[in-house]
Formats: structure tokens, sequence, C-alpha cells
């Protein structure tokens, strides 16, 4: 039965999940974005050339990757443990959400900042631009409407994962599914977790599509 107790359920598993993926997705950003530049800069004929750098950091990327997050997830546990104290709740899901997502945010990076034409930077070098000055001045700002974009794709990634973590005691809106829908087979707690996922997603995308268009007439 869908009554006043259950609303305030799902209005705070609603908050949960939007907690644990605004916050996963701001920390995989705060190390993903430093590692997708440093991967480009470290390519062949790039700014800071470092072929070691590069294959250690892409191989490190390309491991974490290839692992399922749901397998992921019960592999950190021992670390979540001892950053948080705990393995379950939503503060505790925001350790896995983010380190699952760093790689991923990484590459994401490395595909906008390598859309760059060439030119731009070689103009920038030989106006004696430092490494840092390319970076700042030249790859990030002309990426940006693409990086905006990538913000929205992780934050939906996100969701989905955290809806994931739900089934191990993650919080939010898994959570609420796993026990309260499928364990007492209540299919409108099914129904409404699934709606309300399915418009987080799509609101997303739309505020991102939206910040990613207005940057791009900024800069014509």
């Amino acid at each position: 039965m869908f009554d006043a107790w259950m609303m305030d359920k799902v209005l705070l598993a609603t908050w949960e999940t939007i907690y644990m993926v605004a916050i996963s997705t701001f920390l995989s950003y705060v190390f993903g974005l430093p590692l997708g530049v440093i991967l480009v800069v470290s390519s062949d004929g790039h700014i800071l050339e470092n072929k070691v750098v590069n294959q250690v950091l892409g191989s490190i990327v390309n491991v974490m990757r290839s692992i399922p997050f749901i397998i992921f997830l019960i592999l950190i546990i021992p670390l979540t443990r001892l950053i948080v104290g705990t393995y379950i709740g939503t503060v505790a899901s925001i350790v896995p959400l983010t380190l699952a997502a760093i790689p991923f945010v990484a590459r994401l990076v490395e595909t906008s900042l390598k859309e760059i034409e060439w030119g731009l930077i070689e103009a920038a070098l030989s106006m004696g631009a430092n490494s840092w000055q390319i970076i700042s001045k030249v790859l990030l700002p002309e990426a940006m409407p693409s990086l905006t974009l990538g913000v929205a794709i992780t934050t939906i990634n996100l969701v989905g994962y955290s809806a994931m973590a739900g089934i191990v005691g993650g919080g939010g809106l898994g959570t609420l599914a796993y026990y309260y829908g499928y364990q007492r087979y209540e299919n409108a707690i099914m129904w409404v977790t699934v709606i309300i996922l399915i418009i987080l997603v799509q609101l997303v995308q739309m505020l991102g599509d939206s910040l990613a268009a207005k940057i791009s007439n900024r800069r014509r």
C-alpha cells in the first residue's frame, strides 16, 4: 500500500540519491579532470610528452574501467570501511561511486581535449605560452561545451551506479526499490522509483544540453 509513510520514504530516498550522485560527480571531476589533462598533454607529440607517464596512467584507467561496478563495489568494501567507518549507507556509497567514476571522467576529458585543433595549440606556443597557460587558456576553455556534456553523462551514469549500490544497502532509490519493492512485492514502489530515476536522468541531460549550447553560443 502506497501511503503517506511510504511517500516520506520515497522523498528521502530521492534526496539520498541526488546527494550521493552530486557529491560523487563533484569529487570524480576533482580527480578525473587533472588525470584526463595529464593523459592528453603527456601523449605522443603533445606539449608535455612523456610515454612512461602516459602508458602507466592509461593502463590504470583501463584496468579500473574494465571492472563491473557491482564487483568493484564489493572489492573496495575494506577501503570504504577504512575511509568512512562503514560500507553501508549513503555516505559510504560515495566512495565506490567516486572511485568508479574517476577513470570514466578521465577518458571523457581526454576525448574532449583531443578534439581541439592542434593549430590553436601551435598558435599559443608561437606566442610564448607555457604549458600551464596552454592548458588553462586554450585546452580547457575550447573544450568547455564538450566537458559540460561530459559532466551530464557522468552524472547519468552515477544515477545508474547509485541504484546498483542500493542493492547492498547503499541507500537512495536503489535500496528503496530492492527492499520495499522487490522483496515485499510492492510493484507500485518499483514503478515509482523507476519513474523518478527516468525523470532525474532527463533533467540532467536537458540541463547539460542547455548549458553546453549556451557556452557554445557565447564563443561565437
